[in-house]
């Protein structure tokens, strides 16, 4: 028995030095989060989206955003595996759930919009912001911004009525792996940011330098402001375009109960946001210490913690107040929830590494 307990502390302190000699692959800075808002109210506990029907992929992950023509078919950007973002397609599926590539990517694609002309815009992660024709023709219109930092993960994106592109990227540094992923929420720096592109001038401007895993984009109803979602710090933006406080930016929503993904408006001017997962406490309590998040950082695959499956989406204001949410707090049909976008009496839901589209029929109320 003494040998089994020394073997076992000998395989303990192999694991920590094994820890601590890689620790500097990264270099995380020390944040204190706020305590986790309960889950009461307006966001008690349900289990509304288990309702949820569910739309195949074809074997394809990741539907990051997703977007209807105007004869209703849907298109969203996928990739390879559930950790495999070697390659990516833009997928369009038809009424009657036929699947067919409608642009194959060579990488995955996050935000999708449609322009007035039939143009597809999409942020590919290896393309940057592009532009596809109804005939497939493909243009590239930003690959980086002002200084030359490329668009490796950009992220969500939006058009204003004068054809300005609002968009994030949420790193210069390195392209999307599960691997990186997770260095960018230990080490909570501000990197990739926010920006303007103008189709009149074909020109990129920095609205943001530096954001906390900037995610989804959406203009509001009266393009006043556009709001943008910074996930590690579990807060939404505002950066205003109009108005006293145009270029300032402002926290919008603060100290959300989980890891806010994308955003969308509905006809009324109020919001649905989705959520990849609820909180981790064990992640809030490493957030202070830099030291721990290498550790964990270090630690082999089989050891690093698990996101929780859980599926949540919020219906808010116009003014930032939470009016409903929707769960499925087993993840069992909707894991991660993550894109949302209401079309015809629908949310359709999708994820970062989700292997299918999820359905969900809204009550009348809502």
């Amino acid at each position: 028995m003494k040998q089994v307990q020394n073997n076992t502390h000998l395989f303990s302190f192999g694991i920590l030095l094994l820890a601590l000699s890689t620790g500097c692959a990264i270099q995380p800075q020390a944040w204190e989060p706020a305590t986790k808002p309960a889950f009461t109210g307006v966001t008690t506990l349900n289990e509304e989206l288990n309702t949820t029907q569910t739309i195949a992929l074809a074997g394809w992950y990741g539907p990051e955003d997703i977007v209807f023509d105007q004869e209703g078919n849907l298109y969203c950007g996928v990739h390879r595996g559930a950790a495999d973002f070697s390659d990516g397609k833009i997928l369009k599926i038809d009424s009657s759930g036929k699947v067919s590539i409608f642009y194959d990517a060579g990488s995955w694609v996050a935000g999708l919009h449609f322009d007035e002309r039939g143009n597809l815009l999409a942020l590919s992660h290896k393309e940057g912001l592009i532009s596809i024709s109804p005939e497939k023709k493909v243009t590239v219109l930003a690959k980086q911004d002002e200084a030359g930092e490329k668009f490796l993960i950009p992220n969500g994106l939006d058009l204003a009525s004068d054809g300005k592109i609002y968009f994030s990227n949420t790193s210069e540094i390195a392209p999307y792996s599960i691997k990186y992923g997770r260095k960018v929420i230990l080490e909570m720096k501000p990197i990739g940011g926010f920006y303007c592109y103008d189709p009149q001038k074909g020109t990129v401007k920095t609205l943001m330098a530096g954001t906390y895993f900037g995610n989804g984009v959406v203009l509001s109803k009266d393009e006043s402001h556009v709001l943008l979602v910074e996930t590690t710090r579990y807060r939404v933006l505002r950066y205003w375009l109009k108005g006293e406080k145009a270029g300032q930016t402002e926290v919008f929503m603060d100290n959300l109960p989980g890891f806010p993904n994308g955003i969308s408006i509905r006809p009324d001017g109020s919001y649905w946001l989705g959520f990849t997962t609820k909180r981790s406490d064990a992640l809030d309590k490493i957030h202070p210490k830099p030291g721990m998040k290498k550790l964990v950082y270090s630690l082999p695959n089989f050891m690093q913690p698990k996101a929780d499956l859980f599926g949540m989406v919020m219906h808010v204001s116009a003014e930032g107040k939470i009016l409903h949410t929707l769960f499925d707090t087993q993840g069992k049909i909707m894991p991660e929830a993550g894109a949302v976008k209401e079309h015809q009496g629908y949310l359709y839901l999708g994820g970062d590494v989700l292997p299918h589209i999820g359905k969900f029929k809204l009550d009348a109320a809502l």
